[in-house]
């Protein structure tokens, strides 16, 4: 604490990241990273660039990466709108189209960055529990509101919302902005793109870190009204104009233009999750239904936080969530299949 900072540092509670552990021969099931590398296009790419351009600014429009998100989800350039990680875009969203009289609504077990926006652009806000099956609930959000977010499929839960839901949503709030948080998508759900055309209130944001596996270039956008995304525009030049470098704009060009390479790694994280979910309710957990690159998961007996302890002595670590109505939940990232063949034979010696 210091005498010199402003006065709302002292109120903020900075968002914690998820663990980085630099150790040898680790078995990292705990921030969702895809467990397979970009595409070899994408390295290409990223190589192409290391050279005496480097002396010059990037395209503060990123124009290149913009007509290929369009191109890829057959909307208009000026539909779209980049930043440096996802995280960039939703906190330019906050204070752009966010911050109103009203309260901000999302669920009660969400992003737990959400908050932490609010606190940092003062923003009032209102969480919405989910049920009982920890499932959005549709008609809970027709309710007085400033705008609406939530992440779908919604983490740490990994449960998806069907447009049909989402549609149900929007029709409530034709006055407000709603922003679908696709961090996930790629791995079993159907993108709310497709609705950005009729409703001129929705945002949908999406990243190339986990199914494209560029988590450590920093890369997402949002695709909306071009009205929308004017003001994320219109902040973002405010706050930094080179938010992507020539690395990250080409990089991410060359993944959206490896199709091939994209689906196969979703189609092999998405065989994973399925058979690891069957494997450990065989051992006794229970798993909620997941649409991400993560199952949401606990034990009928034991604790969650007694098997994430024991697995980080076997150099396994996944995410414990010492938080109301979660903390029996383990949150397990899907590795390689022989990561998941260990995080097996670890659970099985344990729960002997």
């Amino acid at each position: 604490m210091s005498q010199f900072w402003s006065p709302i540092v002292h109120t903020l509670t900075p968002y914690v990241p998820g663990e980085q552990p630099k150790v040898a021969n680790l078995i990292k099931l705990n921030t969702n990273e895809n467990p397979y590398g970009p595409s070899p296009k994408a390295l290409e790419a990223l190589k192409a660039q290391a050279d005496d351009r480097l002396r010059l600014y990037p395209d503060p429009n990123s124009s290149d990466l913009k007509d290929a998100i369009a191109k890829y989800h057959n909307i208009k350039t000026e539909q779209v709108f980049v930043g440096n990680g996802s995280d960039e875009v939703l906190a330019h969203a906050f204070l752009g189209l966010l911050k109103k009289d009203k309260p901000l609504l999302f669920p009660d077990i969400s992003y737990s960055f959400y908050p932490v926006y609010c606190g940092l652009y003062e923003i009032d806000s209102q969480t919405i529990p989910l049920n009982e099956q920890f499932e959005i609930q549709a008609q809970d959000y027709a309710i007085e509101n400033g705008g609406i977010i939530f992440p779908n499929p919604n983490a740490p839960t990994g449960r998806i919302l069907a447009l049909s839901e989402i549609e149900a949503i929007l029709k409530a709030n034709t006055q407000s902005v709603v922003v679908v948080d696709e961090a996930y998508i790629d791995f079993g759900g159907e993108t709310a793109i497709s609705l950005v055309d009729q409703y001129p209130n929705l945002l949908v944001t999406q990243t190339l870190s986990k199914s494209r596996s560029l988590a450590g270039l920093r890369v997402g956008f949002a695709v909306g009204h071009p009205d929308l995304i004017e003001g994320l525009e219109r902040v973002k030049n405010s706050f930094n104009s080179y938010p992507l470098d020539r690395f990250a704009i080409n990089g991410a060009v060359a993944a959206f233009e490896d199709q091939a390479y994209f689906e196969d790694c979703c189609e092999r994280i998405i065989s994973s999750r399925e058979s690891l979910i069957k494997e450990m309710n065989s051992l006794g957990f229970e798993t909620i239904p997941s649409s991400a690159n993560f199952i949401f998961t606990k034990h009928k007996s034991k604790h969650a936080s007694e098997i994430a302890a024991y697995l980080r002595e076997q150099s396994i670590i996944v995410r414990y969530f010492n938080k109301p109505r979660i903390d029996n939940y383990l949150r397990i990232t899907i590795g390689t299949e022989a990561e998941c063949r260990i995080l097996l034979q670890a659970l099985t010696a344990f729960l002997k």
